[in-house]
C-alpha cells in the first residue's frame, strides 16, 4: 500500500509512527499536516508535527528551551517520574539514561554536546577531509570495477553501502587490514530491509574502537587513530576510553547510513531523467547543486524530536514542559513559504544550500562536508566510466508506472535497492 491509497480525508484518522504505509510516499501526508499551519498537534501521542521551516530552524537554535534527550524516543519511551514544575530540565538530566541512544551523541545537551562535538571536529579539518577524498576517488574506482563489466548493479549493495562505509573507515583510521571485516559484519552478502546496519552493529563497533583507542593509548603510532585516542576535551582533560569509543561509533553508523540513503537518491534520480543526466555529464560544475536539491527534496534525515524543557508557544500552538516536538526536515525543506517551487529540483535554485538536510544549528550534521564530497566523488566517477545510467525495468518497472521500496521508517528515508543498468566506457 501507499499513500495514494489512502484518501486525504482519512489522514485525520492515522497514526503517523504506525502508519509505515504512508512512508513510502510521505510527501502528500506532508501537506496535509501542513495545511494545520506549519507547527500541529497530532491527536494520537501529542506530538507537536513541525513542518515549517523557520519554525523547525528556530528549534534547532534554542538549545535552552528544547532539550535533545528524546531525539529518537519521542514520546515513546515512559520516563521514571512524571514531569512536574515550570521548568523540567533536572528532571531530564537525572533521568535521561532511560531513553535509548541516550550514550550518543546526537541526544547530548551543552555544555556535554560542546565537548564531545569538540573531540569529534579534531577528525574533519580540512586537511583530514582533503586526505580522505583522495582515498574516495581511488576507492570509487575499486568499487565500480567490481560490477562495471556486467553492465548492471543493485546499486545500494554493490556501491552505496560499501563506499559510504569504507570512506568513514578510512576518515577513522581503521587499518586498512580491518576494512574487510568491517564491510562484513556491517553490510555483509545482502543488504538487509532495516538499513544497511545489522549483526548488532554498534555492538561490533564499540568493541572495535574500545580496542583501537586502548591500544593506541598504551602504544601511540603517527596515525589517525592515535591522534583519535589522545585528543583531550577543550578544557585539556583526557576523556575516557568509552567517550572516544562512542564518538566515534556514532560517526561511522551514522554518517554511513545517511550518506548511503543520499547516493541511492541522486542516482534513482539521474537514471529516471536522461535530460538531467546529459546535463550534469555536459556540466559536471553542476553537480554540488544537484546534490543539495536531492538533499532538500528527499532528506535522507526525516525526523527528529525535542523534549520542551519549559512552556513556550511555537507556530501559534502552546507548548508544555515535558511535550515531544517533532522536526520534520522532510517536510520543512518543501516549506513553499521558504522555497519556490519547492516540490522541483532545480540546479539554479538561489537558496538551495538552506535546507535542513542535515539538522541545523548546534546540532548540524558534523559529517556534512564529508557527505558532500562523497555524492560530488561518486556521481563525476560513475559519468566517467559509464556512458548512460538507466533504472532496470525488470526490476522497476517502466517509466511512469516505477516501483520502489523505500525503508519503513519514519525517521530517516532512502530506498532499500536500486537496480541500475549502464553501458561501460573503456
Amino acid at each position: 500500500m501507499t499513500t495514494t491509497d489512502f484518501e486525504t480525508t482519512d489522514f485525520d484518522e492515522i497514526d503517523w509512527f504506525r502508519a509505515k504505509a504512508l512512508y513510502q510516499d510521505p510527501y502528500p501526508y506532508h501537506e496535509w499536516l501542513r495545511s494545520h499551519g506549519p507547527v500541529w498537534r497530532e491527536p494520537h501521542h501529542g506530538a507537536v508535527m513541525v513542518t515549517g521551516y523557520e519554525e523547525a530552524v528556530a528549534v534547532y537554535h534554542d538549545t535552552e528551551r528544547f532539550s535533545n534527550c528524546n531525539s529518537v524516543a519521542g514520546p515513546f519511551t515512559e520516563w521514571p517520574v512524571p514531569f512536574e514544575g515550570d521548568d523540567i530540565s533536572e528532571i531530564i538530566e537525572q533521568h535521561r539514561d532511560v531513553l535509548p541512544f541516550s550514550d550518543q551523541l546526537p541526544t547530548f545537551d551543552p555544555p556535554k554536546h560542546t565537548a564531545h562535538r569538540a573531540l569529534l571536529m579534531r577528525l574533519i579539518t580540512p586537511k583530514r577531509l582533503k586526505e580522505n577524498m583522495e582515498f574516495m576517488w581511488r576507492l570509487a574506482d575499486l568499487q565500480i570495477d567490481e560490477f562495471l563489466s556486467r553492465g548492471e548493479c543493485e546499486f545500494v549493495h554493490d556501491y552505496a553501502s560499501p563506499f559510504t562505509l569504507l570512506v568513514i573507515a578510512d576518515l577513522l583510521g581503521v587499518p586498512e587490514a580491518d576494512q574487510p571485516a568491517f564491510r562484513e559484519e556491517l553490510q555483509g552478502d545482502t543488504r538487509p530491509t532495516s538499513g544497511p546496519m545489522v549483526h548488532k552493529p554498534l555492538a561490533f563497533l564499540y568493541d572495535r574502537f574500545t580496542a583501537y583507542i586502548e591500544e593506541r593509548r598504551r602504544e601511540p603510532r603517527d596515525d589517525v587513530m592515535t591522534r583519535l585516542a589522545t585528543a583531550p576535551f577543550p578544557d585539556g582533560s583526557l576523556p575516557e576510553v568509552t567517550d572516544v569509543m562512542l564518538i566515534a561509533s556514532n560517526l561511522f553508523a551514522a554518517g554511513q547510513e545517511t550518506t548511503a540513503r543520499l547516493l541511492g537518491t541522486m542516482l534513482r534520480l539521474i537514471g529516471e531523467r536522461p535530460e538531467l543526466q546529459q546535463r550534469l555529464r555536459d556540466e559536471p560544475a553542476l553537480i554540488p547543486a544537484f546534490v543539495e536539491e536531492c538533499l532538500r527534496l528527499e532528506s535522507p534525515l526525516q525526523g527528529q524530536f525535542r523534549l520542551a524543557r519549559v512552556a513556550s508557544e511555537l507556530g501559534g500552538v502552546d507548548i508544555a514542559p515535558g511535550d515531544s516536538v517533532f522536526l520534520m526536515p522532510g517536510a520543512a525543506n518543501r516549506d513553499p513559504r521558504q522555497f519556490e517551487t519547492p516540490d522541483q529540483l532545480r540546479l539554479d535554485r538561489p537558496n538551495g544550500r538552506q535546507h535542513i538536510g542535515f539538522g541545523f544549528g548546534v546540532h548540524l550534521c558534523a559529517g556534512a562536508p564529508l557527505a558532500r564530497a562523497e555524492a560530488y566523488v561518486s556521481t563525476a566517477r560513475l559519468f566517467e566510466r559509464t556512458a548512460d545510467i538507466r533504472i532496470s525495468e525488470a526490476a522497476h518497472g517502466p517509466p511512469g508506472a516505477r516501483r520502489y521500496e523505500y525503508t519503513p521508517i519514519y525517521l530517516l528515508r532512502g530506498l532499500e535497492h536500486l537496480q541500475l543498468e549502464f553501458t561501460p566506457v573503456g
